[in-house]
């Protein structure tokens, strides 16, 4: 992926680390093939990426025609970075995993001017999650964990790449929330 990206571009500037997936199932029943199948996609996908973005970054070094930093990088994370999620925990494991990874890669390419944070959604309305918005029931169901009371939509994502500009130059190792303050404890709200 990457040598046909240098063919076609030369270089790169900025990584978006946008792939995940998930095979749910209770613990006990979750087969080795599904923790690995989400391990492997969305934890060990987006290390391989970076990993090879940053090759780039550090070879070429900052181009002041095009940006203050030599790249940047985004991880696509999830509220579930925090959240644990009973029945997903493949799926909130490599989440979290992605948490402490886009920290410990901003810290350790901060030197080389490479900044990297994690975009953390909450329920958007994508293919991923639809049996929990399809329905009316459903929506007034997944209503109950939004404080803000309407369902994500991929545009609410797509404002917060703002991190790949050189406007937020001084953020490195954020994980930015979009998620209509579902990380807020919303039970907690009347009481817990």
């Amino acid at each position: 992926m990457f040598a046909r990206m240098f063919k076609e571009f030369g270089t790169i500037d900025i990584l978006v680390n946008n792939a995940g997936l998930q095979k749910d199932a209770p613990l006990e029943e979750m087969t080795l093939a599904q923790w690995n199948t989400v391990i492997g996609v969305n934890l060990t996908g987006q290390f391989l990426c970076t990993r090879e973005g940053v090759r780039e970054f550090k070879r070429r070094g900052v181009v002041k025609e095009v940006s203050v930093a030599a790249g940047k990088i985004i991880c696509m994370s999830s509220v579930h970075e925090t959240i644990p999620r009973a029945g997903h925990a493949n799926y909130a494991a490599s989440k979290g995993g992605i948490m402490m990874m886009m920290k410990s890669m901003a810290q350790e390419f901060a030197p080389y001017r490479i900044r990297v944070n994690s975009i953390c959604p909450g329920a958007i309305r994508t293919p991923i999650n639809t049996n929990a918005w399809s329905t009316p029931e459903a929506y007034k169901s997944l209503m109950t964990l939004i404080p803000y009371q309407r369902i994500g939509e991929p545009d609410d994502i797509g404002r917060v790449a703002v991190l790949a500009s050189d406007q937020s130059d001084y953020i490195n190792g954020a994980s930015i929330f979009v998620d209509g303050g579902m990380t807020l404890y919303p039970g907690f709200a009347t009481g817990g």
